[in-house]
């Protein structure tokens, strides 16, 4: 197992262990798990992810810490846009989709304001950050 799927696999279990609260660095912010199936797998996938509201719907942001490629879970919600979402305790079915502009940078922005790090991000990179809205089903 490499070292970032040894790092999530911590997080993941913190969180559900602690009804979606956990520490370190995501001390006091908004994280959930995004249940993904993978593009070329086929397997289902769970990472913690930071997140922000926008009104019913929830918003995460595919920086990959500003690397200059998408994470892998960018490319899974874009082949298969139907994800479970857990919050808390709760766990739900939503759909994913890729925020175009100018709500890309609306909530990006909104983002910014939660996690000032994102911010950092773009600076790190030459892509595009994707902003990916989770509307739940009802």
């Amino acid at each position: 197992m490499s070292n970032s799927n040894d790092w999530n696999k911590k997080i993941i279990e913190e969180f559900r262990a602690n009804d979606g609260r956990v520490g370190g660095n995501f001390d006091g912010k908004p994280l959930l798990l995004l249940h993904t199936t993978g593009a070329k797998s086929g397997e289902e996938r769970v990472n913690p992810v930071a997140y922000t509201k926008d009104g019913d719907k929830l918003v995460v942001i595919a920086s990959k810490g500003g690397a200059p490629t998408h994470p892998d879970w960018y490319h899974n919600i874009v082949a298969h846009p139907q994800v479970s979402v857990e919050v808390g305790t709760e766990k739900f079915e939503a759909t994913a989709a890729v925020a175009k502009e100018p709500d890309r940078r609306r909530l990006y922005d909104e983002m910014v304001k939660i996690m000032p790090g994102f911010a950092d991000y773009e600076k790190k990179t030459t892509r595009s950050i994707p902003v990916i809205v989770l509307t739940p089903k009802k």
